[in-house]
């Protein structure tokens, strides 16, 4: 079966129908752009790079020490297996690695507060309950994909919610599930069992629309095995479906029959009791630098956004299994400086049957796709760009272990 690829038409440049290409089937994973931090929005979109330390050496090294040092190289380079282009999500940043010299706070006008806290929140919670919602409210701009459909969330992204005083490094985990019944399910359990290894706190959202239930299943999965157990807020979601007095019989319920320090009713879709979780989050940090520039709201790459959005559009436009049997990747994002970026996407399928859904008659519904998918890369990005999607078939994807690490299921991002 020949693939299909279409280029999202744009409004901006030409009124020309889009253009299909006939294609022979192959399957590439690329990762060709360097990492960048993403900025909040309300910053330049141009890239960050890291800073690091630099302290000259005092003298040449030797033979010895060059042999040493080449050895403990290679040494690494066995451990990590070859994953040096991926970067963990398991691992909290050094400290010490954020830090800035005096030249450089005072160049940059930061004050050094020793009363300034930070930390990491694991966001956890059955499908559906509202955990994207909640993190891209605290954030204040969108960065996990939302939509009505239960497991939307797959990987574990990284928001960060920073302020003068603090800096909130929050883990949006995918929804705790009962069944497992691919790879792809229980690599996204751990992802949620490792996401609580290094939290200084957990928030455990529930739908304030359903009848309260324990939350021990939950708990279990994420933190069960811990030798002690975190600070834990329960955060009653959706209070806005319902009335005054079921959120007060619900929140006393709450209160009694789950092991939780707290219990916040929140509306996360119009920020409603937001501040209280913050609030409560602050009081469980401890005193620390942050751990990453306060001017980025998160390590992902673009390129993890752009896949992100246009599998929230899949999503939002189809039903079914079509929207879980589909894997996207951005095999190439190329910046132009003369011209608009060219992003090049593949969306994978098990079947040939659910390709040709996703492609529809004479390529109108993927072309729906890719256009809503634009809009929202440029809004995104806040700059044009030119977007080529692909339909693929690569099957039982969701049970090929090592397809899902290198797609960032094993707990880390692609950085190159």
């Amino acid at each position: 079966m020949e693939n299909l690829l279409l280029r999202a038409p744009s409004t901006l440049t030409s009124t020309l129908p889009p253009t299909f290409q006939i294609q022979n089937s192959f399957f590439a994973v690329g990762f060709t752009t360097p990492t960048t931090f993403l900025r909040n929005r309300t910053e330049s979109t141009s890239h960050l790079c890291c800073r690091t330390k630099y302290s000259p050496s005092k003298a040449f090294p030797t033979k010895q020490e060059l042999f040493l040092l080449q050895q403990k190289v290679q040494e690494d380079d066995e451990e990590i297996d070859d994953d040096s282009s991926f970067l963990s999500l398991s691992m909290k940043p050094d400290r010490n690695l954020g830090l800035l010299d005096d030249y450089e706070t005072e160049e940059l006008g930061y004050d050094c507060d020793p009363n300034h806290k930070s930390g990491y929140v694991a966001l956890l919670g059955k499908p559906n309950v509202g955990k994207s919602t909640l993190a891209n409210q605290m954030v204040g701009q969108k960065l996990s994909i939302v939509t009505d459909k239960p497991q939307t969330t797959r990987h574990r992204v990284l928001c960060i919610c920073s302020g003068s005083d603090y800096q909130m490094v929050l883990y949006d985990t995918p929804g705790v599930l009962q069944e497992q019944r691919h790879k792809l399910d229980s690599m996204m359990m751990q992802n949620v069992r490792s996401a609580t290894v290094n939290a200084d706190c957990v928030l455990v959202l529930v739908d304030a629309c359903k009848a309260p239930e324990k939350i021990d299943e939950v708990l279990e999965e994420a933190i069960g095995g811990h030798k002690e157990k975190p600070p834990t807020l329960l955060i009653m979601n959706k209070k806005d479906l319902i009335k005054p007095g079921e959120v007060a019989k619900k929140l006393e319920w709450y209160t009694k029959f789950t092991d939780v320090d707290e219990v916040i009713p929140v509306s996360a879709k119009y920020g409603h009791g937001v501040e209280d979780v913050k609030n409560w989050i602050l009081s469980k940090l401890p005193n620390g630098p942050a751990y990453f520039p306060k001017d980025i709201v998160s390590e992902h790459p673009e390129r993890f956004f752009v896949a992100e959005i246009v599998r929230e559009k899949i999503f939002l436009q189809y039903r079914n299994e079509i929207p879980y049997v589909c894997q996207v990747n951005v095999i190439s994002y190329k910046a132009r400086p003369n011209a608009k970026d060219f992003i090049q996407v593949e969306i994978l399928v098990e079947r040939n049957s659910q390709k040709i859904i996703i492609i529809g008659k004479e390529g109108k519904t993927l072309k729906l796709l890719a256009t809503a998918a634009r809009l929202d890369v440029e809004d995104f990005l806040q700059k044009k760009v030119f977007l080529e999607i692909k339909v693929k078939i690569k099957e039982n994807w969701r049970q090929d272990e090592g397809f899902l690490k290198h797609s960032g299921y094993g707990g880390q991002i692609g950085i190159v």
